[in-house]
């Protein structure tokens, strides 16, 4: 089962902040949000912060391949994040979340 991580910054606001945590409160997103990104080929997911950064790990299906069509809740739920999420300087030009490179595993360590 592949891992992704994937960081994105909040806007620096503590309201901001707080919106974006009230709205991923367990039970606050919406339900056809959540069965969207299940049928999408994402087995588990959770989102991190740490001051105004985000981090997701998703765990995925082998063939899992993000795709831009998307439901109308989806799209809703996407703009609500647009107000306060901010994607990383060095983010491509089309990217929302940035990939972040794996580096380490202790695993391959002696």
């Amino acid at each position: 089962m592949p891992r992704q991580v994937l960081l994105i910054d909040l806007v620096d606001e503590a309201a901001a902040i707080d919106r974006y945590e009230r709205w991923h409160a367990a039970g606050a997103v919406p339900a056809a949000v959540c069965a969207d990104i299940r049928g999408s080929g994402i087995l588990a997911m959770e989102i991190f912060r740490s001051g105004n950064r985000l981090v997701m790990v998703m765990e995925t299906r082998e063939n899992y391949a993000p795709t831009r069509e998307t439901i109308e809740a989806v799209q809703e739920w996407e703009s609500r994040m647009d107000s306060v999420q901010r994607p990383l300087p060095w983010a491509d030009r089309d990217a929302k979340w940035t990939h972040a490179a794996r580096i380490f595993s202790l695993a391959e360590q002696p």
